[in-house]
């Protein structure tokens, strides 16, 4: 881990080279003041030599000023270091999140990932600066008290340092048990982050629902093990402190008492001994220094070992003889398609593969320029067979093709390239309405994300706005309609043109009246494209060219409308029980077995 972390100083040498002369500079001049006070003390006042001391103490006034001007550069170009390998860690992060696949986000909190990003990084920057700052000042420091102190009186500075062990020995207990509370404190404070990313992300339906005294209460059980885990924390971190402290001031005892020995035996003058006790201090600030950087280096080494995590995580890769594929017709295949989702613990870690098989020897064939509608109950398999397509997900028994082309033998990038996809659940950026119309093809131009628009029939409605295409529409589209939102979905579609489209349940979130409105728009969409389409009202789907029907991981019944009708089977049970609904009939208690 450490060669991990050295790497990020490679690009700021230069500067790190300077920081650490800069600190060599700051840790000799502060050797001068006790050499200038024995001086003074054993020659330059008994003899009354009153220019010298003005001399002394103007030389020593101009290295302090120099030494000034060190400390700036030091904290400033230092800490602009430091800021620039966090932003590098954060850059590294962002990167490899993009390339993590959809089974990591399934099991990470939001929140928990932004901590990271954010405090952890921080933590690792402040390390960064101050750690080799710190331990150089203090070693150089440390060395040149011991040659200075030894040169007033050998002996007595053994004494001294002699106490140096058992100040380690009280570290080095301590310090583990203080690394461990300073992680588990650490953790809550990503929970409460997850805990108010979630709160908040959903506040509209928390005021739905008049359920404040609940988020408070989640968000309070996140609170009160942030505060139990920092008490925890500070209660190390106080041991560790207090027992390093007591260490430090029987340096202060240790002196008083040897030295008067020693002055009383007649072994030093009382000059030397005066600049000894004035002279202690520079060994003790280095050691107190030290002592002090172990909170930080515990932070920031906490921080870098949950970065690491991250940037460990697998990411997404092609297989090796994976290439790229170009015109694409559109015909998929299945075959005997077998898919588990993993199984995680509460840290993300995972643990096994979940037990039941979410597709189980799933076979489809679906023809380029075809529509391919997919219906049964919830948890099925149908949105699985989504994302298995564009391989979002590793399936891991048997084939998918596309063209003739196992999945697994084309890029990703290429394969996501050619297909288009269309939610229930549409996520819109904080931007305006042409940047989100315009992330369908990054390079479009402002005539094409129009005449996207139009064919997704949400070009009138824009141009109502007053500041048309640039109107700012909030975090996740708030600020439109479900139907809204949902064409401008579809006109992002529309502007990619892809040869394979996915229609996963697009219109079942909207009223009667505004699907009708967005099928017309689909309809327009679907044309030329092999279209699969994952829908609960059947009605939408009559006239798909072929109907497969999935019930607990298989396919049950395969079709067109008219065939599965004639069937009497599960279909025509599900399509009479939406008739019956929408003509306003009885319906008995309905169970799909």
């Amino acid at each position: 881990m450490l060669k991990r972390f050295l790497a990020y100083y490679k690009p700021h040498m230069k500067i790190f080279s300077l920081d650490m002369a800069a600190s060599l500079l700051v840790a000799l001049i502060g050797i001068v003041y006790p050499i200038v006070t024995r001086t003074m003390l054993n020659d330059l006042i008994p003899e009354k030599q009153y220019e010298m001391i003005v001399a002394g103490g103007l030389t020593l006034l101009l290295l302090y000023f120099f030494r000034m001007l060190l400390n700036y550069f030091i904290q400033y170009q230092g800490h602009v270091m430091g800021v620039l390998m966090q932003a590098q860690m954060r850059r590294d992060m962002f990167t490899h999140l993009e390339k993590l696949p959809y089974s990591f986000y399934d099991n990470h909190e939001t929140g928990k990932i932004m901590s990271r990003m954010t405090n952890d990084l921080m933590d690792i920057s402040e390390l960064a600066h101050h750690g080799p700052e710190n331990i150089l000042i203090s070693s150089i420091s440390i060395i040149t008290s011991f040659i200075y102190l030894s040169t007033i009186n050998i002996w007595l500075t053994l004494i001294i340092f002699a106490a140096v062990p058992f100040l380690l020995i009280i570290s080095l207990v301590l310090r583990t048990k203080m690394r461990d509370a300073f992680k588990r404190s650490r953790q809550s404070v990503a929970v409460i982050n997850a805990s108010l990313e979630s709160s908040i992300s959903g506040i509209r339906v928390t005021k739905a629902f008049t359920n404040a005294d609940k988020e408070s209460e989640k968000f309070e059980e996140g609170n009160e093990s942030f505060v139990a885990a920092r008490s925890d924390a500070y209660k190390a971190m106080g041991q560790f402190h207090s027992g390093t402290s007591f260490i430090t001031d029987v340096f202060n005892v240790i002196v008083l008492i040897a030295g008067g020995l020693f002055l009383y035996a007649g072994h030093i003058q009382l000059g030397d001994y005066t600049a000894f006790i004035v002279s202690i201090s520079m060994f003790i600030s280095p050691v107190m220094t030290l002592i002090n950087f172990m909170e930080q280096y515990q932070n920031g080494v906490t921080g870098f070992e949950r970065f690491i995590q991250i940037i460990d995580e697998v990411p997404e890769s092609d297989s090796p003889d994976a290439k790229p594929i170009e015109k694409v017709e559109g015909h998929i295949q299945l075959k005997d398609v077998t898919f588990a989702y993993d199984v995680f613990d509460e840290d993300g870690n995972k643990i096994a593969e979940d037990s039941r098989d979410v597709l189980s020897g799933v076979t489809l064939d679906i023809p380029k320029g075809k529509t391919f509608a997919l219906v049964g109950p919830s948890g099925g398999g149908k949105t699985t067979i989504c994302h298995l397509i564009p391989h979002f997900y590793d399936y891991v028994k048997g084939e998918i093709r596309i063209d003739g082309r196992e999945v697994h033998d084309i890029t990703m990038e290429s394969l996501r390239r050619n297909i288009g996809i269309v939610q229930q659940d549409i996520y819109l950026f904080n931007a305006s309405i042409r940047d989100n119309i315009l992330y369908g093809r990054l390079d479009a131009t402002d005539e094409e994300v129009i005449e996207a628009a139009k064919r997704a029939n949400i070009h009138d409605y824009i141009m109502t706005l007053e500041h048309g295409y640039a109107t700012e529409i909030g975090e996740r589209g708030v600020r439109l309609s479900g139907g809204q939102k949902q064409r401008l979905s579809i006109a992002r579609v529309f502007l990619k043109n892809p040869p394979i489209l996915i229609l996963d349940e697009a219109t079942s979130a909207l009223d009667n009246t505004t699907e009708i409105l967005i099928q017309q728009s689909l309809d327009e969409l679907c044309k030329g494209r092999t279209t699969l389409v994952v829908a609960h009202r059947l009605s939408t789907i009559k006239n798909a060219d072929e109907i497969a029907v999935i019930a607990n991981g298989k396919i049950v019944e395969q079709g067109t409308h008219t065939a599965l009708l004639e069937k009497g089977g599960m279909y025509a049970d599900l399509y009479n029980l939406q008739f019956r609904a929408n003509t306003g009939e009885s319906i008995e208690e309905f169970t799909i077995a």
